[in-house]
């Protein structure tokens, strides 16, 4: 039997798909301003007996080719707890919310803080700060590792932000100070959302965000204690997709 699950994000669209239990596949592409189409083109040749949607998206899959959904909070929990089954709290920093989940017995969703009402402290804040520094987003990341000290960041709205690191950069502060202030903001945002529903070992730090080194480092510093990350953190929520298809079969 063969089951796909699809995450479909606000930056990305993620499949898993599993045969007779096992992982076969799994892709990652952009969502782009036609995320109907985008899926089309990634299912295009690929047949499944149950097709089972996350994300953003998983009310127009359902609509079109998905025959069940599930919510991103209890994708990630399955993803995550599949791969790491000690995990009691899961970070999430997809492109323009932030999840923090706790974890009961067996996996199951004890409490979730969301901040998905602007994309503050999200990968898409950190696209505009790095298009205002003249970077990619890789440059940033490794740029704000090599700073000595950092920058304040007074507002973590995306629009005034991004005016102040203008200013910033106006007046000659260093483009790595600047890096490492936007990203100890987005740690300041986190942990303050990790907190709300109790940080309990093994913390997974998932979503595309989770690709950023100098983001995991502070964590671990402010949380004090190591943090784990899939090997691909970007497919956990369509894993946890699939794997729910798996449970009703």
């Amino acid at each position: 039997m063969t089951i796909a699950g699809l995450d479909i994000g606000s930056r990305t669209i993620a499949l898993v798909e599993m045969e007779d239990g096992h992982i076969v596949s799994s892709d990652v592409v952009e969502t782009t301003f036609d995320p109907l189409e985008q899926c089309r083109l990634l299912l295009s040749g690929r047949s499944f007996d149950l097709l089972v949607a996350t994300g953003y998206g998983r009310h127009l899959a359902q609509a079109n080719f998905a025959d069940r959904t599930i919510t991103e909070i209890k994708a990630f929990a399955l993803g995550c707890y599949s791969i790491f089954p000690q995990c009691r709290t899961i970070l999430d920093i997809g492109g323009q919310d932030t999840k923090a989940i706790s974890l009961g017995p067996q996996g199951k969703v004890a409490d979730f803080q969301m901040n998905d009402r602007c994309a503050a402290g999200t990968g898409k804040f950190l696209e505009v700060m790095a298009v205002a520094m003249s970077l990619s987003l890789q440059e940033m990341g490794s740029i704000a590792m090599q700073a000595e000290s950092e920058v304040k960041i007074s507002s973590m709205c995306t629009v005034f932000a991004e005016s102040e690191v203008t200013g910033l950069i106006a007046r000659g502060v260093p483009r790595p100070e600047i890096a490492r202030g936007l990203h100890e903001a987005i740690c300041d945002r986190a942990a303050s959302l990790l907190k709300r529903v109790g940080v309990e070992r093994e913390v997974v730090f998932a979503g595309g965000v989770a690709r950023n080194p100098c983001l995991r480092s502070l964590l671990e510093g402010r949380l004090g204690l190591p943090l784990l990350i899939p090997d691909d953190p970007q497919i956990v929520g369509a894993l946890g997709a699939v794997l729910s298809g798996q449970a009703v079969t």
